[in-house]
């Protein structure tokens, strides 16, 4: 492969393992990456914060895509010419439905599709799903961990200021457990490109609630302290989920 540098994540292969998880917050990057054994930061740009260590002796990389799915569409094309193949999305969601509550973790099994970037790459009746092996390896590291985790579809928005409670009742009523802005270009482009998707996401608010990210005051900590200590936990069941999956790859005849 060649050593050629990606244009916007400024990464090359040699940078990049094969399991990546994507925060959207550049900010989570680092804070992820105490859990893997000697972090390397290989590249910053723009949102494009990119980290690469080992969890367990297997090379992990953590990647911000910041946000909303045309980002998160130019990493996972990017990631993957650089030899990335399974993506797992570590990253935050409002609950949709009664009992997900901050602080809870969901593990997406697909995403409805309301943005326009995915429609570049496939039509609307193309469904953005998770792989089925990336759920199940999630799935049961929550149970490991003895997580509280929801499962289910959540909703790709694109319009974070117009979400709101009436909204929100109309996805409730269809069993949509949370809103977030990047898994559907995920697991679309995954889907496309033949790679292995997820998605597991810390709850930091609830819309049936009127409880979203709002203004904060000077010095306020831009998460509450439930959503940090998710992050970690959803982290730790992301690489356990790679290391399942690893062993799996390399049992497979």
């Amino acid at each position: 492969m060649s050593e050629s540098m990606q244009p916007h994540l400024m990464v090359t292969p040699s940078d990049v393992a094969s399991y990546v998880l994507v925060p959207g917050d550049p900010k989570r990057v680092g804070l992820m990456a105490e859990h893997l054994t000697n972090p390397v930061k290989v590249a910053e740009n723009r949102q494009f914060v990119t980290i690469t260590g080992s969890y367990h002796g297997i090379r992990v990389t953590i990647s911000s895509s910041g946000i909303g799915v045309p980002a998160m569409l130019i990493l996972v094309e990017e990631l993957s010419r650089a030899g990335a193949t399974t993506f797992i999305r570590v990253g935050t969601t409002g609950g949709l439905q009664q009992g997900v509550n901050i602080g809870d973790v969901v593990v997406a099994t697909g995403a409805v599709r309301t943005d326009g970037g995915t429609l570049a790459y496939a039509p609307v009746g193309f469904p953005a799903l998770a792989e089925h092996n990336v759920v199940g390896a999630l799935v049961s590291a929550c149970k490991k961990k003895k997580q509280r985790f929801h499962v289910g579809p959540v909703w790709t928005s694109e319009a974070y200021y117009a979400e709101g409670t009436e909204v929100a009742r109309l996805w409730e009523r269809l069993r949509v457990i949370s809103v977030e802005m990047e898994c559907s270009g995920l697991f679309v482009l995954s889907s496309i490109k033949g790679l292995a998707s997820g998605a597991i996401m810390v709850v930091d608010g609830n819309l049936l609630y009127g409880k979203k990210k709002g203004e904060l005051k000077q010095g306020e900590p831009a998460y509450d302290s439930r959503v940090i200590h998710g992050i970690h936990g959803a982290t730790e069941s992301a690489l356990m989920a790679i290391e399942t999956l690893d062993s799996a790859e390399r049992n497979t005849p």
